[in-house]
């Protein structure tokens, strides 16, 4: 009886090699992807276009014996496209920027006068330039920001017959004044980014004089208030950064 059990347990370990070498090959599994949440930079320099709508307000006012006295108020909207540059830090969900932006304009508005009615009063808005700081907060591609600074018009003032329209004199003016906005940006590649912005442009009040005849406006101080509301679609292209990453092996 124990030479019968030696001699079958030999030949079991024999076989059992023969027995899995006949057993079919397990199939390999790969190991689940391992998804990393999208990392997204607004970090570096950044150039772009933009183009919108603009409106120009401006309130003259005539210095009559002494005293100003409102003429009228001028408002005329119309489109407006440029450009703008910048460079922004992410720190976190912080955003931090500065940026110059220009933009041409052609907003014209004339007004017949109240104080003198043979003389139509007249203001356009032929371009204006932003120079600001920003503060932002992000989560995943979007950017809310606000901004503020400084603002720069260039704009024109004119006296014309109301009865001929022809001009009687005009004045080219530069001013300087302050900006507020915010805006919205959304970024669709790594580097290319489209946002929506308002800026409002506090350009304050500047006294002009015409030499015009006019028993009201001949050398009379013209004190001009002016402020501009503007909003414009923006497309920007960062240098540099690293994109979305979606997943690892």
């Amino acid at each position: 009886m124990k030479k019968l059990l030696l001699g079958s347990f030999a030949v079991m370990t024999m076989a059992a090699p023969a027995v899995a070498a006949d057993l079919p090959a397990r199939p390999y599994k790969a190991p689940p992807p391992v998804v990393v949440a999208p990392i997204y930079d607004w970090t570096g320099f950044y150039i772009g276009g933009n183009g919108g709508w603009g409106q120009a307000n401006n309130c003259w006012d005539v210095d009559v014996a002494g005293v100003f006295t409102r003429d009228n108020c001028l408002s005329k909207s119309g489109g407006l496209v440029g450009g703008q540059a910048g460079y922004r830090w992410q720190m976190g969900p912080a955003v931090f920027g500065l940026e110059a932006q220009g933009d041409w304009a052609n907003f014209r508005s004339s007004h017949v006068s109240l104080l003198d009615p043979t003389i139509t009063t007249g203001s356009k808005v032929n371009g204006l330039g932003l120079f600001t700081g920003q503060i932002g907060y992000t989560w995943g591609p979007g950017l809310l920001y606000f901004k503020g600074g400084a603002a720069v018009t260039s704009s024109s003032f004119f006296l014309s017959s109301t009865l001929t329209g022809i001009g009687l004199a005009s004045i080219d003016s530069t001013r300087w004044g302050g900006s507020a906005g915010v805006g919205f940006e959304y970024l669709l590649t790594p580097n290319w980014s489209v946002g929506l912005e308002y800026d409002h442009l506090f350009m304050g009040n500047a006294n002009n004089t015409f030499s015009v005849a006019s028993p009201v406006f001949a050398g009379a101080l013209n004190r001009i208030d002016q402020n501009v509301d503007m909003v414009t679609v923006r497309f920007n292209y960062k240098f540099g950064g690293p994109g979305p990453v979606v997943a690892k092996y």
